[in-house]
């Protein structure tokens, strides 16, 4: 059965014949998304191996888009599924980005709705947990966080630059992974994270902002969404701008009763997840250009190694680490 005869199941069977399926480019996931046009309108497919077998319950993206709906988070309306062959069939939102916009945007008009997407980015985080299941059992832990630095070690220390990084800075820059790793878990401080609150994740659909791709939401420090949206590998916002943006994240969480840090906690929290964060995204990019051989991620690698000087600068916690990472660091400059 091709991918059209797959889609196709999922409509009505007087409408199979009618529709039209183009592949559209997706994440750095094996998650794959087609535009389906029909009859009467057009919707976004999604072929999902880890769908395969589950109940809505226990599928992440089922689970946590229910979750976000019913807290007014608008997100792609879900049409029909299929878990036996993975397939999803959802609303079509369009194709404009975040990213996009911002590259169209003055000063000005960038901060409103930048300011807007921390807004949206605040009712998330505002969601109280739960109970134990998806996605309050799930956190940054030490072993997921220490699982990310794992990742950028091997494909990009010991991969995409190896060489680059002899293996006694590598095991020596690993404890200092160690250890940053348990300065970052605070469940105390712990709310509710997309995972991957970025540029590419936010959709102006009908100028609303739409969240996608939030399957991996899990509990973690508040920091960690505020970094992928204010630190983002696609999207270089003015110092400025951020700082302001990081003020209203905190002020905004403060009085929903959601933030127990002071402001300068917050600040100094920022650095270290942003470290964490950013290094985290290296990791995935150099994996994707030299295992998967999806060279469009290689140009977000540098503009994300770009800012590790400031973090390190800014907090003793990272000196070691910043002084082992030199020689990848110095690549930005050549």
């Amino acid at each position: 059965m091709d991918i059209r005869e797959l889609i196709g199941q999922l409509y009505p069977a007087d409408e199979r014949a009618e529709i039209t399926v183009v592949k559209i480019q997706g994440d750095a996931s094996n998650r794959q998304y087609f535009r389906v046009s029909g009859q009467h309108d057009t919707h976004i497919a999604c072929i999902d191996p880890s769908f395969r077998g589950k109940t809505p319950d226990a599928y992440p993206f089922l689970a946590v888009g229910k979750l976000l709906a019913d807290h007014g988070i608008r997100v792609p309306g879900v049409l029909a599924c299929d878990s036996a062959d993975g397939l999803l069939l959802l609303e079509d939102c369009g194709d404009r980005m975040l990213q996009d916009e911002a590259a169209l945007l003055g000063a000005g008009a960038l901060a409103v709705l930048y300011r807007q997407v921390v807004d949206l980015l605040v009712e998330i985080q505002s969601i109280r947990p739960q109970g134990a299941s998806i996605p309050f059992s799930l956190s940054f832990d030490h072993e997921k966080l220490m699982f990310e630095f794992d990742f950028f070690i091997e494909h990009c220390l010991r991969g995409h630059f190896g060489g680059m990084i002899d293996e006694v800075s590598i095991n020596a820059l690993r404890r200092e992974f160690d250890a940053i790793s348990g300065l970052l878990v605070r469940p105390e401080h712990f709310v509710l994270n997309h995972r991957d609150f970025h540029s590419r994740n936010v959709m102006l659909f009908r100028d609303e902002p739409v969240v996608i791709d939030f399957q991996d939401a899990r509990l973690g420090l508040p920091q960690y969404d505020a970094v992928s949206l204010l630190r983002d590998s696609y999207v270089c916002l003015d110092d400025e701008l951020v700082e302001s943006l990081k003020a209203h994240h905190f002020s905004q969480l403060e009085k929903r009763g959601t933030m127990s840090m002071s402001f300068s906690e917050y600040l100094r929290y920022f650095d270290l997840m942003a470290f964490q964060r950013n290094i985290k995204a290296i990791g995935t990019f150099s994996y994707q250009v030299s295992v998967v051989g999806n060279r469009t991620f290689e140009s977000s690698i540098a503009p994300t190694l770009a800012y590790l000087p400031a973090y390190i600068a800014a907090q003793p916690e990272l000196a070691r680490a910043g002084r082992l990472l030199e020689p990848l660091i110095r690549t930005i400059a050549s």
